[in-house]
């Protein structure tokens, strides 16, 4: 197998196109994630190298405008993801409210909070597949990192969707991406630099879940450090399995959940039961009609149940995050606000505990 060497920058559209046609050829199942890494370039400099003939280069002055339009597509496939966590939910954007940088998609089917302000390239795409042709508008960050993907389905208004591409289209079709170097993750200060009892009495405080990142930008303080710092009346690790115990739990119990997937310009988020779970190698997946979930357990290095105290009682939720302390998803048991949190996902919960105890005894 040929070994692939990572491009210098800039690199030549047409020659990054050939690099690219030619890996396929050699790889035919190979997700353009994964191949954008090996190629080392990002994910939508390979998108773009097909303008002309797969790919349409969007523009817009605030890309808000572009989710306001998705309404009237009527069904689709939305997709957000990060390095270890894919979300595709099936539905129509629904209520869809834009200030600013701020977007909010809400519904029973497609539930997003936007950071327009890290979207930067839009395409919409033609790829072709085993079962056909497949269309998809396709957002990007400076760094050319996918941020939110939107797919067409049979039951999509494909006129609307060729509307929204007409209107949205650039008048310059460029195969060059202007990409930006990724900024570096966020280092946590030192443990003694922390208020550690302030972080713990603002904590005690809180009224809203939505509150938690503000209380983290106050304390100047990392989520997972947040989370080994506050003790056992906020934060109680569980070990990486608890990825899969959760969802296996809630599709035996029939609990409904909420999983929530994001980076850095979306956040997806699925209400529902859980039923067809699958592992696929290092993938657990959940498999449902209107719901997949695609996640890395190998990539899981921590899990945690948090308590945050609300107006209406305490919510608990269970926190997945990589080595380097990036949240991969949350879950947290069906509710909305004005409800407190259900019985039946705290017992869920106390049977991770219990179960997470038991394997840390026996190692």
């Amino acid at each position: 197998m040929a070994t692939v060497l990572p491009l210098s920058r800039p690199t030549p559209p047409d020659d990054l196109a050939a690099r690219w046609r030619a890996y396929r050829a050699e790889h035919p199942k190979v997700r353009i994630r994964d191949a954008a890494r090996s190629l080392g370039v990002s994910e939508g400099e390979l998108v773009a190298t097909g303008v002309g003939s797969t790919a349409t280069r969007l523009e817009a002055r605030n890309w808000g405008d572009v989710i306001l339009s998705l309404p009237a597509l009527g069904p689709v496939m939305a997709l957000t993801r990060n390095d270890s966590a894919v979300h595709e939910r099936h539905g129509a954007y629904g209520e869809v409210s834009v200030n600013g940088a701020m977007g909010l998609v809400l519904g029973e089917d497609i539930d997003l909070r936007l950071f327009l302000n890290r979207w930067r390239f839009g395409f919409a795409v033609r790829e072709a597949t085993d079962h056909g042709e497949r269309r998809s508008l396709q957002f990007f960050d400076g760094a050319g990192q996918a941020v939110h993907k939107v797919y067409a389905t049979e039951k999509t208004s494909m006129a609307a969707f060729d509307g929204l591409v007409r209107d949205f289209t650039a008048p310059q079709q460029d195969k060059t991406l202007p990409v930006e170097a990724a900024a570096p993750a966020a280092t946590d200060r030192p443990d003694g630099a922390i208020d550690v009892e302030g972080l713990r009495e603002a904590w005690r405080k809180l009224e809203d879940t939505h509150d938690f990142f503000g209380l983290l930008r106050k304390f100047k303080v990392g989520r997972t450090q947040a989370l080994r710092l506050a003790g056992s009346e906020f934060a109680e690790p569980l070990t990486p399995a608890a990825a899969r115990a959760t969802l296996e739990l809630a599709a035996q119990r029939e609990v409904p959940i909420m999983v929530f997937v994001g980076n850095p310009g979306c956040i997806q988020i699925h209400t529902g039961k859980v039923s067809k779970l699958k592992a696929v190698g290092p993938w657990f997946n959940v498999l449902d009609p209107e719901f997949n979930l695609h996640l890395r357990e190998d990539k899981v290095d921590s899990a945690w149940i948090v308590h945050k105290p609300t107006r209406d009682g305490a919510v608990t939720s269970v926190e997945l995050f990589d080595a380097a302390g990036e949240t991969i998803a949350l879950l947290f048991g069906k509710r909305k606000p004005g409800q407190p949190e259900k019985a039946e996902w705290r017992e869920l919960v106390a049977s991770l505990r219990q179960s997470s105890a038991q394997s840390s005894k026996a190692v």
